[in-house]
């Protein structure tokens, strides 16, 4: 600021001077990045004479000056476009769900859990490309997949979804020429894997956490068996080696398990195909001691769903029985919900999840629907859901 009655300003440098600190040397304070950026940048390799730098971006950013990289004008990027939307196919397109059909496996993701088949039946299906989900696949594998170039036998199912425009063809039920499960990765890891003791030698432990968003959780193996020093007891399981049956596995601690161990070529020890002491797969059916309650479908509408959480509740018709031990846990549900402080309005509310609606059905509220009963720990419960 100017000097205090209207005088001559001071030079800039008596200012600078002033804020120097005793010693002479100004205070360096790395967090404020004082000396990233210099005022007066100095010459690099960049700057000298025949330089020309190994990568030429023909649509970047990144140009060079004489004093390093530098970000320019250049001429704009390709326009950015969308995939391609499937193909859909006419709203009075049918198809007949019991018949099968043969063809052969395109392209498939494993980790991402989709692929397209290769119709040989002229003419069933636009293009002959049919795409096809992991949760259609009729596997014994505990990460159901398939690979490129194998012969499947399917049925064929027509799917609406809110966000396409119009309804799509998709396989289901896909299988082995002859109807056989399809079961490809014992084959596989006995070629790509080598294991401690064995593929089929087994150890029991507990099984702290697995989450399934993360994708992964860790083993404590129990003491007493004889292994290398090097193995250790704690050992980390992925999703790839949970046994859920063919399902998503769900988050699980605490719990008993069985396992075999491999190891990466990395040499580190990990989890191989973790069941259930005795072999049993880690089902939510397992996990909770669900009881079907038999082959009655039961009709009723949907109350309310949460479609970002994956759960919610059917209105059964009032025509309906429900057999005792559904209504003997669902009192006991009720008055569980009570004293959590819920509000009870329906005492013939069953609850369902994502998991137990039928594949190729989209939920909606208030729509009528079909389902079958069952009970477990926690209560009862609707399966088996689809369209009315």
């Amino acid at each position: 600021p100017p000097p205090a009655g209207g005088g001559a300003r001071e030079p800039l440098g008596a200012w600078r001077e002033a804020m120097v600190p005793w010693g002479g040397h100004a205070v360096q304070k790395p967090w404020l990045k004082q000396n990233q950026f210099p005022r007066y940048p100095q010459p690099t390799r960049y700057s000298q004479p025949g330089f020309q730098p190994r990568y030429q971006p023909q649509y970047g950013h990144q140009r060079y000056n004489a004093y390093g990289p530098a970000y320019l004008s250049l001429p704009p990027q390709p326009p950015w476009r969308p995939r391609n939307p499937a193909p859909t196919v006419p709203p009075s397109f049918r198809v007949d769900e019991t018949a099968r059909y043969t063809g052969t496996v395109k392209f498939y993701a494993k980790w991402k859990g989709f692929g397209f088949i290769d119709v040989a039946q002229d003419g069933v299906v636009p293009n002959n490309n049919l795409f096809v989900h992991w949760k259609s696949l009729c596997s014994d594998d505990r990460f159901p997949f398939m690979q490129k170039g194998m012969e499947v036998e399917f049925s064929l199912q027509v799917q609406r979804e809110w966000h396409r425009p119009g309804p799509t063809v998709r396989a289901k039920n896909v299988s082995m020429v002859g109807g056989m499960n399809l079961a490809l990765q014992d084959d596989l890891d006995a070629q790509e894997k080598a294991f401690v003791g064995g593929q089929h030698l087994r150890y029991t432990g507990t099984l702290k956490f697995f989450t399934p968003r993360h994708g992964f959780g860790w083993v404590i193996m129990d003491q007493g068996y004889d292994v290398d020093p090097s193995v250790p007891s704690e050992l980390k399981v992925e999703t790839a080696e949970v046994n859920a049956g063919g399902q998503q596995p769900r988050f699980m601690q605490n719990l008993a398990v069985e396992f075999g161990i491999w190891r990466t070529l990395r040499g580190e020890y990990k989890v191989y195909n973790m069941t259930l002491p005795g072999g049993h797969p880690l089902t939510q059916d397992a996990l909770e001691n669900r009881i079907s309650m038999g082959p009655q479908t039961f009709s009723g509408d949907v109350m309310i769903w949460n479609w970002r959480q994956g759960w919610g509740f059917i209105r059964v018709d009032p025509h309906h029985n429900l057999p005792p031990r559904v209504l003997a846990k669902l009192a006991q549900q009720q008055e569980a919900a009570r004293q959590r402080g819920k509000h009870i309005t329906n005492d013939r509310a069953i609850y369902f999840r994502r998991a137990d609606v039928a594949p190729g059905f989209m939920v909606m509220q208030n729509q009528r629907v079909a389902f079958s009963l069952y009970i477990d720990d926690k209560g009862a419960g609707a399966c088996d859901i689809r369209r009315r």
